[in-house]
């Protein structure tokens, strides 16, 4: 076996022997460790990687794999703080959510589809046949492969000339906050939101500043009110299936927040980051269908649809904003590995595409189906605000007095991984909530995570 579980098995026993041998003692060679152990030269490769990565094994080619010198601690690095000032960004908890389960875990956390979700064999095949072809290891234009680009472009509705190729959703929100406010500003962001947008906002130098929503999406009335009080050029939201609340923006509302955004002379960056993720009904069309002044910037991504590491997506804008996010995203990593903008090209033309996503959404339905059962069963002071339609999270909100940072934790210990729901608002929450995922985990362990959260409420 070869998968991360067995990895991090060998990596634990080959890191106790390590422990037990003095500084340059020479571990055992590869083929000994597949001997002992009973796994795959690939799973001891990347088990002694990992130990290489975190400082506790040396490998020599030729020679062996040796236990590392043990490093001096470093005596004073208090002039950092001064050299370094102010910590703009906090992505504490960004980077709990990115940590990688280990064994046993019943994951309710994680914003990624689970293995069983993944089309693996079509990316398997996908990635050698691009790989195979001329140039797939070479330069591509900054913009993206014009055939990717058009691909982006039928899937939206716009003109392929309008759209750039990011690597990922997050990678594009980074370009886009860079490219349309400039630092210091205030960028209003819906509350709760994405914690990856606070960070995103963060590194650019913005001062995120919540607008409220309900279960109709963001309010409009709230959203005229910020852009006065601030003097903000920038919004940014989730129209379809919000990344936490899974709420859509209501038919009556997507007309007014184009009207409050056109009339403060800003920009709205729509990251439709779950189009392809809907379970019932059909998603309503792009808010950037009806903006005709180039007010709204577009961003959407392959991630969450296929797999987390196909960090394929695309922004569109147009006018000048187009030139600026374009000079931005050269700046930062001057253009997207080819290869990967080439499998993106084989999956949308390649009738695996919509299989993929007819079965996936039944067994997204399946999944959110069960935990929402299981909530409604197991948790009953507990109230799911609302079902979600499509994404990948339920947002419930907990009874009065409970400490939803706690909760986690305390689940944490039961091997249950739950997101506490604060770090998704930038101000004071109004309530305790938990951000619960589907996608990560089997309808059994979503019914086995919902009986452990139980012992754990009043």
């Amino acid at each position: 076996m070869s998968n991360d579980s067995s990895v991090g098995r060998l990596a634990g026993a080959l890191r106790e022997r390590a422990a037990a041998l003095q500084p340059g003692d020479q571990l055992p060679s590869s083929r000994a460790i597949v001997s002992r152990y009973g796994v795959s030269p690939v799973t001891v490769g990347r088990a002694l990687a990992r130990l290489g990565a975190e400082g506790t094994v040396v490998t020599e080619p030729g020679r062996g794999t040796f236990v590392a010198s043990r490093r001096a601690p470093l005596e004073d690095v208090a002039w950092q703080t001064v050299a370094l000032g102010d910590a703009r960004v906090d992505t504490t908890h960004l980077r709990r959510l990115l940590e990688v389960p280990g064994p046993g875990k019943l994951v309710l956390s994680s914003g990624y589809l689970a293995d069983d979700l993944q089309p693996t064999r079509f990316l398997a095949t996908a990635t050698a046949r691009a790989a195979r072809r001329p140039g797939a290891w070479g330069r591509v234009p900054p913009t993206g492969l014009p055939e990717l680009r058009a691909a982006f472009a039928a899937t939206i509705g716009v003109d392929a000339g309008d759209v750039t190729v990011v690597a990922g959703g997050q990678s594009g929100l980074s370009a886009a906050f860079r490219a349309l406010s400039p630092p210091r500003m205030p960028v209003l962001l819906e509350a709760p939101t994405y914690m990856g947008a606070v960070s995103a906002a963060q590194a650019a130098d913005l001062r995120p500043v919540p607008v409220p929503t309900d279960v109709d999406g963001l309010r409009p009335d709230l959203l005229a009110e910020a852009f006065a009080r601030t003097g903000a050029g920038l919004v940014y939201t989730q129209p379809t299936f919000a990344n936490p609340t899974g709420t859509v923006l209501a038919a009556h509302r997507r007309q007014e927040v184009l009207d409050v955004v056109r009339a403060a002379g800003a920009f709205l960056v729509e990251d439709d980051w779950a189009r392809h993720l809907v379970i019932d009904g059909v998603a309503p069309p792009p808010l950037l269908r009806d903006d005709r002044d180039g007010h709204v910037v577009y961003l959407t991504s392959l991630t969450k649809p296929v797999a987390p590491s196909l960090r394929v997506g695309a922004l569109v804008a147009r006018g000048p904003a187009a030139d600026r996010l374009a000079a931005v995203r050269r700046a930062e990593d001057l253009f997207i590995s080819r290869l990967l903008q080439e499998v993106a090209v084989e999956l949308f033309g390649s009738p695996a595409w919509p299989r993929h996503l007819t079965a996936l959404r039944a067994a997204l339905r399946e999944r959110r189906d069960t935990l929402v059962a299981g909530i409604r069963r197991d948790l009953p002071g507990v109230t799911v605000t609302p079902v979600p339609a499509g994404g990948l999270h339920v947002w419930v909100r907990l009874p009065p007095g409970v400490d939803d940072v706690e909760l986690a934790d305390r689940a944490a210990r039961r091997d249950v991984v739950v997101e506490p729901g604060r770090p998704y608002f930038v101000a004071e929450p109004p309530a305790p909530h938990l951000r619960l995922t589907y996608a990560a985990a089997t309808p059994a362990d979503l019914t086995e995570a919902t009986r452990r959260l139980a012992g754990e409420l009043p």
